[in-house]
């Protein structure tokens, strides 16, 4: 995948597209070869420098992974703070983000007072927040809507025009036949088109 590209990951359930993603974000270790990210061999990591790799990366789940008793602003804010940012610079940072995906007015509420697609929306703002050169995506439309999954997949598209790569795997075989992008597909973890 090429830094800017926007390249869709597909295959059925258990091709590995799921493991492909923890790969590339050094949640799992292959078993032999190499993983290149950002020009960065992952196999050689430590686990030491693993977080400062991941800052480069913004990842979203198909579960959200919004910490519960957390304000939108504080799901979004969290990282930043984590990284000690200067609070002035998180709370511009936070509410730009908050502003592109379209929940500017959902910055007290807490993640069980959203929707579902709303919930993604604040995913993808933590993703987005660290300005990331790659967005990970695992089945981000998976559990919404058709027009929520194509209100999510714009927001990507919008990303990926700021010249920030973007690597979505999902199963949905109509939203990638419907959207521009190159196609990778998996079968039983081996690549088979691209």
């Amino acid at each position: 995948v090429e830094p800017g590209e926007f390249v869709f990951l597909t295959g059925p359930s258990g091709a590995g597209k799921t493991t492909l993603l923890r790969l590339l974000y050094a949640a799992e270790r292959p078993d032999r070869g190499q993983i290149v990210v950002n020009g960065r061999n992952v196999t050689r990591l430590s686990r030491r420098s693993i977080p400062a790799f991941r800052r480069s990366i913004g990842i979203v789940f198909q579960d959200f992974k919004l910490l519960p008793t957390k304000t939108a602003f504080e799901n979004v804010a969290f990282a930043q703070r984590v990284l000690s940012v200067p609070e002035r610079l998180v709370r511009r940072r936070v509410a730009r983000v908050r502003l592109r995906v379209g929940l500017a007015h959902k910055k007290d509420a807490l993640p069980q007072q959203l929707s579902g697609g709303e919930q993604q929306r604040i995913a993808l703002a933590r993703a987005l927040v660290n300005e990331p050169a790659l967005i990970l995506a695992d089945e981000p439309t998976g559990i919404l809507d058709d027009i929520l999954a194509q209100e999510i997949l714009a927001l990507l598209y919008e990303v990926n025009a700021d010249s920030t790569t973007v690597l979505i795997a999902t199963h949905d075989r109509q939203l990638v036949a419907a959207a521009p992008g190159r196609i990778l597909t998996l079968d039983h973890g081996r690549l088979q088109s691209n």
